[in-house]
């Protein structure tokens, strides 16, 4: 059975829904156990536990928040490395306006699991007009449309699906063989 972590900080709640809804559309792939936690409550022994992470912080000043960051740091002392190498990772971001820096924080927080070793991934599918998950699941504010609500699901959808492909040994569950809308104009 596959295992997804989505590991989160939310100072306003708009993070801990994505988080929430990433949960959800992990959910959507059989055989996969998530567990949704907040940087105060996760421990080392999570991420060891975890085949796969969904990473989401709020945008400060156009990237990670210190709490965040400062959580990673102090992983250090603990030598996780050999435990996190070749897992999957994927990152999520809220501010509060369009344009607040939600994917350069998503590149932070893909950088910060790249350098613990996940395989790190973004979505080149559409979730709805103009709306997708390149770099990962963006928001300004909290997620009201229906895009909004299905890039983040789809987000955890795909970390379950790339969980139950490798390390499952899935074939039928790759990315590849699902049939759910990808493109602009599934969406019109």
């Amino acid at each position: 059975m596959g295992n997804i972590l989505v590991l989160y900080q939310s100072n306003t709640g708009n993070t801990a829904q994505m988080a929430a809804l990433i949960s959800e559309g992990a959910q959507r792939v059989d055989g996969i156990e998530v567990r949704s936690l907040s940087i105060e409550e996760a421990t080392v022994e999570d991420l060891k536990w975890c085949h796969g992470i969904a990473l989401g912080a709020p945008t400060n000043f156009g990237t990670v928040p210190w709490k965040m960051k400062k959580w990673w740091d102090d992983l250090i002392e603990h030598d996780v490395w050999p435990h996190l190498d070749g897992k999957f990772g994927c990152s999520f971001s809220s501010a509060g306006s369009v344009g607040g820096g939600q994917e350069l924080n998503c590149m932070t927080l893909n950088t910060i699991l790249m350098n613990f070793g996940f395989l790190v991934f973004g979505l080149t599918d559409y979730t709805g007009p103009a709306q997708s998950a390149h770099y990962g699941a963006v928001q300004h504010g909290e997620p009201r449309k229906d895009g909004e609500k299905e890039a983040c699901a789809r987000l955890g959808q795909r970390l379950a699906e790339w969980v139950a492909t490798y390390v499952d040994q899935r074939p039928e569950a790759h990315p590849l063989q699902q049939s759910y809308p990808r493109l602009p104009d599934d969406y019109s």
